[in-house]
């Protein structure tokens, strides 16, 4: 008799359900947070261009315009009297006091048979957006000439990318 209680009691225990123990679960609840800023937006200044100015090539050489719209000639070329350069311009607006990077590409002008090079270097590599969210930038470059350029008006354009930091 005393077989069938202890196999019934062991029955019982063992059909017990089991109960989790104190501290094996705990919830929390988290944060998130989101901050949306405004676009970061380029913009080129109205009537503004790189203006290389007018020069006879010789044998070759270079016009290069500084970001601030200084002109200097290399090799054989030479600026003609009356010549101007200037940089061109460009605004940035976007999140106030965000500061931003600035990268500008190659380009050529034509006259719509001869294509000349030229490469571009803005006034700054970096730059930061005022409390009102705004900040300009100039660019100048260099055109290098062969020599060979037939006269005539040319016009063309490069590329100008800002970015966020």
């Amino acid at each position: 008799m005393k077989k069938i209680i202890l196999a019934s009691a062991i029955a019982l225990v063992s059909a017990s359900p089991a109960f989790a123990a104190s501290g094996n679960t705990s919830t929390a609840t988290g944060s998130a947070t989101a901050t949306i800023v405004e676009p970061i937006v380029l913009t080129h200044t109205s009537g503004a261009a790189l203006g290389f100015g007018r020069f006879t090539t010789g044998t070759g050489g270079s016009v290069t315009v500084s970001a601030a719209g200084v002109g200097s000639v290399g090799g054989d070329v030479a600026f003609v009297p009356g010549s101007t350069n200037s940089a061109d311009a460009f605004t940035v607006t976007g999140d106030a006091g965000r500061s931003f990077s600035i990268s500008t590409g190659s380009g050529s002008v034509t006259d719509g048979t001869t294509s000349i090079s030229f490469t571009t270097s803005a006034s700054a590599a970096t730059g930061t957006l005022s409390a009102g969210g705004t900040a300009g930038f100039s660019v100048g470059g260099q055109l290098t000439l062969a020599g060979t350029e037939a006269a005539g008006a040319y016009a063309g354009t490069y590329s100008a990318t800002v970015t966020y930091n």
